[in-house]
């Protein structure tokens, strides 16, 4: 295997993001007082950082799409953009974007071992310490964009992990996620999401939940920061009328405008000697409240414009429309169940579907999440059938064979199993008891039929079940479809004979990535 290919496919799979996350918690009281070194050592000074004219965006939900929709905005003015995200959903290279294309893999690995070598180098004289997954790949993404010379970088990331003097912060939706790091209350992760803030850097959020919004206000105060709160979409005055956006769901609207202040101060600092910020007038409570400027048609175009895989995406391979979006919280949940139900709507409407349309459910979750209330929430969509599968992309029958499973993976597993009962029991569906384990010393004839419901080893063969031969990229990919039972073959009748299948794709980011590099065969190359 090549360098290139190697780099890349490690970094891939390299640390699942719980692991991520864990490793951020036990060493966050070092990152500030680290990161400083490590981007020394790897031949970077944070005097240089400056030079980026960083727009930092932090939040539970809503940041990705937030920077996507700054990041389309500045390029559409020509400016040359950097945006640098996480998690990846299929290439690490996602994660590092250069005017909206992720980085190339030539590019990607020069400079990775660029930064990585004088890290190696140097940490026998720092006792031996090296930069956390995370980490590298933020002092990586500070090295591209200096190399790449762009005129903006737009970032999301944790506050712990960037100290420098960004020209705009903004904050999206807080929920409640990640506590085993942030805290437990709504009110701790709104203290530590404000630690974005810098003094007399502007800061933006969209209206947040009652008991954040103190908070978040108090920290401004605190820290120096002026802080503003957007206005409603719709009080946009655009010369064409409503503003119409590239990413789908209502849950979208508080993201544009956010991303539109966002943009526009940045710039008005980019062409303003005296650094003007947003008009503002001041409401009952006290916070500062944004004013809704109109829109320039170079604005209103990026809007429209923007893209963000995974995100209340939809897929058409023919008779199989595919409604992908990570969503991850409760909040998200309730969105994408409602994106789901109004956009699948609308495509039988555009469609003219002639015969019956067969709804089904593919769902994982990972980490500490409540997985019964998000199951809940999905109930009004009326699936026809929910299929649940680890956050894997495939499996051979040697694998299985050869019980190559990890114990992780048994877990997860168990974990799909549990999700199946919870979904029976939403749905008043009998349940028979039964727990079969999908490794065994010989072949399993997988999966075991539920009735409506059905568990598979891996995101490929639930989407073969799933689909069955309908959709020509999964039929014209050469892998080993596992078999299965002839009662679970039978089942699937109503599938074939559908005029049209939705599948929405939901509950982590990782099944999604995992299913798009099916679906998306673009996106793994």
């Amino acid at each position: 295997m090549d360098t290139e290919t190697d780099t890349i496919s490690t970094l891939n799979t390299l640390q699942p993001y719980a692991t991520a996350l864990k490793e951020l918690k036990s060493k966050r009281h070092l990152q500030l007082k680290t990161m400083r070194g490590f981007l020394e050592r790897a031949g970077l000074t944070v005097d240089e950082l400056d030079r980026l004219n960083i727009i930092h965006v932090t939040g539970t939900k809503g940041k990705g799409s937030t920077c996507a929709f700054t990041e389309q905005i500045l390029r559409n003015y020509g400016f040359r953009t950097g945006f640098f995200s996480s998690p990846h959903l299929v290439q690490v290279t996602e994660r590092i974007r250069i005017n909206g294309q992720p980085i190339g893999k030539e590019l990607f690995t020069k400079y990775f071992w660029q930064i990585y070598r004088q890290l190696e180098e140097t940490k026998d004289a720092h006792g031996g310490t090296m930069p956390t997954y995370f980490g590298i790949l933020t002092i990586l993404a500070f090295h591209i964009f200096l190399q790449e010379k762009v005129h903006s970088s737009v970032v999301t990331m944790t506050p712990a992990c960037f100290n420098r003097r960004p020209w705009v912060c903004g904050i999206s939706f807080l929920d409640i996620d990640h506590t085993d790091i942030l805290g437990d209350t709504i009110k701790q992760i709104a203290w530590h999401k404000a630690g974005i803030y810098k003094p007399g850097v502007p800061a933006f959020t969209i209206r947040q939940p009652e008991d954040t919004m103190p908070v978040l206000e108090e920290r401004a105060k605190e820290i120096g920061c002026p802080l503003w709160v957007c206005p409603q979409l719709e009080d946009y005055q655009a010369e064409c009328g409503p503003l119409h956006l590239g990413l789908a769901g209502q849950h979208q609207r508080s993201n544009a405008s956010l991303a539109l202040q966002l943009s526009h101060t940045w710039l008005q600092m980019r062409g303003l000697p005296d650094n003007s910020f947003p008009c503002s007038t001041v409401n009952n409570g006290g916070m500062l409240q944004a004013t809704a400027f109109s829109p320039s048609p170079v604005m209103v175009k990026g809007l429209a414009d923007t893209e963000w895989p995974g995100r209340s995406q939809t897929l058409k391979h023919g008779a199989v429309t595919y409604f992908l979006d990570g969503a991850h919280t409760l909040h998200s949940i309730q969105a994408c169940s409602e994106w789901f139900r109004e956009t699948a709507a609308e495509n039988i409407f555009t469609s003219n579907a002639n015969g019956p349309v067969a709804r089904v459910l593919l769902f994982n979750v990972t980490g500490e999440r409540d997985a019964a209330a998000f199951l809940k929430l999905l109930v009004p969509c009326h699936f026809d059938f929910a299929v649940f599968c680890p956050c894997i992309a495939e499996v051979s029958t040697s694998s299985i064979q050869e019980k190559k499973f990890d114990m992780s993976v048994k877990e997860m597993l168990t974990r799909c199993w549990d999700n199946e009962r919870i979904w029976r029991l939403h749905n008043h569906l009998d349940d028979n008891g039964d727990n079969p384990l999908l490794i065994e010393d010989r072949l399993p004839n997988l999966p075991e039929h539920r009735g409506d419901t059905l568990v598979f080893p891996c995101i490929f063969s639930a989407l073969q079940w799933i689909t069955q031969g309908r959709d020509s990229v999964l039929a014209d990919q050469a892998k080993m479809t596992l078999p299965v039972k002839p009662s679970v073959t039978a089942k699937a009748a109503p599938l074939r004979e559908a005029s049209e299948i939705h599948v929405l794709i939901t509950g982590s980011l990782y099944l999604v990535g995992g299913a798009l590099k099916h679906l998306d065969t673009a996106s793994s190359k």
